[in-house]
């Protein structure tokens, strides 16, 4: 399907082709008729696209701060990484659209196809198909015209403001800035029986709105104009001002406060400063300043956008399904008549022009809309980005990509050996502009239109599974059964059944005959290779550490200065994430498991009481079988300006002390030696090396499979131990052991 698309490096517009996106839980997949460009919103982001390096950093200051976080702590290679995946990726553009059902997902009841609907959020951007959530979606009678439904999001949002402005029949309502929003609202406001008094600094809205929606419009230089709204309210001044400018400038909020009532409402829906000056007006007049919220309550909760939980009427009327709502009938009753607003059309092969003409001005216009030709065939299908080379040798390593988010472009996939007997053949991710990003980014042959285009596909044999956490033991146990070596980012499963599962699976190769995964591998090996990335272990320091205590007992504390995860995260998420613990923590149970050389046996762990109860806050004590001890403090409670890891072991006199990576610190024969890394290494590369040649040369996974095991059996047993204060045993809850 063909999708619009921004590079932020360039600001270039471009309709490309990308794969159709998948239908997900609680969700449905439309295609589009209709989808609006909003001048505010995306306008000011192709404004920032199209600017240069300097110019971007001062349009985005809290994202150079995040820059150069990452520079002081990881390098400038990792840092030109993290950069270029944002500058090099095609973002979507769009929020607001209309279309046919053409799919739907499991857990979604109250649409089927084939019916008309109006779309909000980022998923419902300027594709030809799209896949929204449920929650973000309206119901559309069947005669109703999805022209004007294609306005959806910008109608609620809108209606927000006019709630948060919270006016009654008969009061008067100033709306600064009349732009498309501005105008919405002004329509909105004539018909509840708010007076209007629309106030912009283009004479053309002001026209527009004195024609179709405001009962006053006047341009913000008009001489008096705060005189002339006085007298228009008849002395009182305006019950409240809603703000839908966008502007540098605090005049906005600063004429909002001059023309307000006393102890009146001025509402911000608007991009605009609001440092106001306290006197003469917000204080003596004792203003509210109200903030509205996008399309209103339920916007940014991933509960309520994501997984389709309504908040219930009876305590939350208004949230932004029901704003949508209230708008599309607002539309069909006739009550409000946005067909003026549309001032052009642009078929999607012509977007990039509509963008052209918008950020150039070139002409005036009000509501820019993306039209679709549903006359064309769809389907699902691969899109084939770089052809396969030819007249080499069939590569020993076919490569598959499941999730490419920012640690893959980071840590994995730059770090695949660039050789003629590798290569990199399809990638499947969320989206499909994602997925082309890293397509034409690292050189794949092809974006997957799901996931049977890699399973199913004989030039694979190896896969990577960097998704969220809830899909890592399903894709591991579809690779293994499609006979590919699978490494996977960790945890390697957030259930217990899900462990069992998949160790069941490895069990029946046991003595199984010499057999080639994928038919590429050279026979010898007897099963699929699995491998998980805990990279750690594979850290150059890392190794001079383990190999100054090898063969002893050893005593191992390992400080984790991890910070805080808003609880709304879905890493925290039990059922997506799994936790900080099983998602997280996996990573050090291995690290100390690797340095001891065995398994742990038992564990007792104690979390830190909060109001969430995320436990993400905790002291973590093991034993493993050669009577090695180890604790992890695991810390989200910590201070930004101390190193994030550092790890102690202490056996037979010696000591050593790795710090972040970066400096190893050992003491041992009454001498002590000191070795640092210009930049940290936490073994990533290493680790992406070591798997690649195991399947190369038919050797053993470089993670034993008893410890990839153990691992995360050990951080099902933590969570047991928190919640039961006990010293547990690291066996399966059937009572087999985890070796």
């Amino acid at each position: 399907m063909r999708q619009v698309t921004q590079k932020l490096k360039t600001g270039e517009i471009k309709v490309i082709e990308v794969p159709m996106p998948s239908l997900n839980y609680g969700g449905i997949l439309v295609r589009n008729y209709y989808s609006v460009i909003s001048a505010g919103t995306e306008g000011s982001t192709v404004k920032t696209a199209r600017k240069g390096l300097i110019g971007k950093a001062r349009e985005r200051p809290a994202q150079v701060r995040q820059v150069i976080d990452v520079l002081r702590s990881q390098g400038p290679i990792q840092t030109y990484r993290a950069v270029m995946k944002k500058l090099d990726a095609h973002s979507p553009l769009g929020y607001s659209c209309s279309g046919e059902v053409i799919g739907v997902g499991a857990g979604v009841s109250e649409f089927n196809v084939g019916d008309r609907v109006a779309c909000g959020g980022l998923s419902a951007c300027h594709a030809e198909i799209v896949s929204v959530p449920a929650n973000l979606c309206i119901k559309l009678a069947p005669e109703a015209a999805l022209e004007p439904a294609a306005y959806n999001t910008l109608g609620a949002i809108a209606l927000q403001g006019v709630r948060q402005a919270d006016l009654r029949l008969g009061e008067t309502c100033a709306v600064i800035g009349l732009g498309l929003l501005g105008q919405l609202t002004c329509l909105m406001l004539k018909a509840a029986g708010v007076s209007c008094i629309g106030i912009d600094v283009d004479p053309g809205m002001v026209d527009t709105a004195a024609l179709h929606c405001a009962d006053w419009a006047s341009l913000r230089s008009e001489a008096g104009l705060e005189e002339k709204i006085t007298s228009f309210t008849g002395g009182m001044g305006c019950d409240a001002v809603i703000i839908t400018a966008a502007s540098d400038s605090l005049d906005p909020i600063n004429f909002a406060g001059a023309i307000a009532r006393k102890r009146g409402t001025v509402v911000i829906v608007g991009a605009v400063p609001t440092g106001f000056d306290r006197e003469p007006h917000f204080y003596r007049k004792e203003l509210q300043v109200r903030m509205s919220c996008s399309y209103g309550p339920g916007r940014y909760d991933p509960v309520y956008e994501d997984k389709g939980i309504d908040y219930p009427a009876a305590y939350v009327r208004w949230t932004e399904k029901r704003n949508m709502q209230a708008f599309q009938e607002l539309v069909a009753s006739g009550k409000i008549d946005v067909s003026y607003l549309t001032t052009h059309t642009f078929p999607l092969e012509q977007a990039p022009k509509a963008y052209d003409m918008m950020m150039e001005r070139k002409e005036p216009f009000i509501g820019i809309l993306i039209a679709y030709d549903t006359s064309k065939a769809i389907g699902r299908r691969q899109v084939e980005v770089c052809e396969a080379q030819r007249g080499i040798p069939s590569s020993d390593i076919g490569i598959g990509f499941i999730g490419a988010g920012s640690y893959a472009q980071s840590h994995l996939l730059p770090n695949i050996p660039k050789d003629k007997h590798i290569s990199l053949k399809g990638v499947l991710t969320s989206s499909g502009t994602s997925a082309r990003s890293v397509a034409d980014r690292f050189g794949f042959e092809f974006c997957a239109a799901g996931e049977e285009d890699l399973f199913e596909n004989a030039g694979i044999n190896t896969l990577f599974v960097a998704t969220r956490h809830d899909s890592h033991a399903d894709y591991v146990l579809k690779s293994l059964k499609a006979g590919k070596h699978v490494f996977v980012e960790k945890p390697l499963c957030i259930q217990e059944t899900e462990l069992q599962e998949i160790l069941e699976w490895l069990n029946r190769f046991e003595g199984a005959e010499s057999q080639s995964p994928g038919g590429l591998v050279e026979p010898g090996a007897n099963q699929p290779l699995l491998m998980v990335g805990y990279n750690r272990r594979f850290a150059p320091l890392a190794l001079e550490l383990k190999g100054a205590f090898s063969d002893m007992p050893m005593a191992m504390v390992y400080r984790i200065n991890a910070g805080a995860i808003p609880a709304d995260s879905w890493i925290q998420d039990p059922e997506m994430g799994g936790g900080r613990i099983i998602g997280e923590v996996c990573h050090f149970v291995d690290f100390l498991t690797f340095m001891a050389g065995s398994l742990p046996v038992r564990v007792h762990a104690a979390a830190m009481s909060d109001v969430e109860h995320l436990n993400d806050t905790l002291n973590i004590s093991l034993t493993f079988e050669n009577r090695s001890v180890g604790v992890i403090s695991y810390l989200a409670n910590g201070s930004k300006s101390l190193s994030k890891e550092r790890i102690e072991v202490h056996g037979a006199g010696s000591s050593g002390v790795l710090d972040d990576f970066k400096k190893l610190t050992l003491f041992r024969g009454g001498k002590k030696q000191v070795k640092k890394l210009i930049t940290q290494d936490k073994g990533q590369k290493a680790e992406v090396h070591r798997f690649l040649d195991s399947v190369r040369s038919g050797d053993p996974s470089p993670i034993p499979l008893s410890h990839l095991i153990s691992t995360s059996l050990t951080t099902f047993r933590i969570m047991d131990a928190i919640r039961t204060g006990s010293s547990l045993p690291i066996v399966f809850s059937s009572g087999d052991p985890a070796s």
